[in-house]
């Protein structure tokens, strides 16, 4: 490519006419009248000018030597730079890869806890129902009592019920207070829970994205290796195309996530929380005279 424009080229167009000067100067010498003097002075001329080609001829091939070896070596360096090229690509596409593997593995256990979670809600919703009963039990038990007061001075050892129905009664106070306490810590939990969820899903697309890349990446790098070498060199193409070497999205989507709205709610309800111990009193022990 270089050596399209070389002296090279110019010094072959012009031999021609020297070629037939000197078909004309050994004509000449072969008919009698011609001079030797000139005939030798015009083979000096010719030898010189043959000179000067050869002279020519052989500064460009070294010339062309030099620049066989600068292909070659070029050459030698794209094939290093194609390789180190796809080695990063695959460490890449391998790293992703790990990363969305370890992301499906949390999105499972999030799926498990969500079964927890609904186990949850339907255990808040029965400790619910379990506190207004002992509630209008408790008001009942207060009536009973207030009615009974007069009637229960007279006789001895009342005192002591009466003292022991007001322990139960405030273990039922605290036990209420205590479900209280637990269904607001499950409803902060579920909130956080909601929130963790998002955030995995914005990563899981991320990552998504990241693949994508790392893929259009690795076929831009080996379609650029693909590139045959210059003509008459003698080197093959080195690379094979792109998708010998990355034959389609490894990944299949295996998960849809469900859209959350911006206020944060989850999709499992408000009382989405990990399953918590049952309250340490036991309301059922009490032996409450009617």
């Amino acid at each position: 490519m270089a050596g399209r424009n070389h002296p090279y080229s110019r010094t072959l167009n012009s031999r021609p006419s020297n070629i037939v000067d000197t078909h004309r100067l050994i004509h000449s010498h072969r008919q009698p009248q011609a001079n030797p003097a000139a005939v030798i002075e015009a083979q000096q001329r010719e030898i010189q000018i043959l000179l000067r080609d050869n002279q020519r001829l052989a500064a460009n091939h070294v010339v062309l030597n030099q620049e066989l070896a600068a292909a070659d070596q070029e050459l030698r360096h794209l094939s290093s730079t194609a390789a180190k090229v796809k080695a990063d690509c695959d460490a890449r596409v391998r790293e992703v890869y790990e990363s969305s593997l370890k992301t499906e593995a949390e999105l499972r256990s999030l799926d498990a806890m969500s079964v927890e979670l609904v186990q949850v809600k339907s255990d808040i919703e029965n400790m619910t129902v379990e506190t207004k009963e002992l509630t209008a039990k408790l008001r009942e038990i207060n009536e009973a009592l207030a009615s009974s007061a007069p009637q229960l001075e007279g006789f001895p050892g009342i005192e002591e019920e009466l003292q022991t129905m007001r322990q139960e009664i405030k273990r039922g106070r605290a036990a209420i207070e205590y479900e209280k306490k637990m269904h607001a810590s499950n409803l902060e939990q579920s909130e956080v829970l909601d929130k963790n969820v998002v955030s995995m899903a914005r990563e899981i697309e991320k990552l998504r994205a990241e693949l994508a890349d790392a893929e259009k990446r690795a076929k831009a790098a080996a379609s650029a290796a693909a590139v045959p070498a210059p003509p008459g060199t003698g080197y093959p193409p080195v690379f094979p195309m792109a998708e010998a070497a990355y034959g389609g999205n490894y990944y299949a989507e295996h998960y849809s996530l469900q859209q959350v709205q911006a206020h944060g709610a989850s999709y499992y309800g408000h009382g989405g929380v990990p399953h918590v111990p049952a309250t340490p009193y036991d309301l059922q022990q009490s032996n409450v005279l009617r």
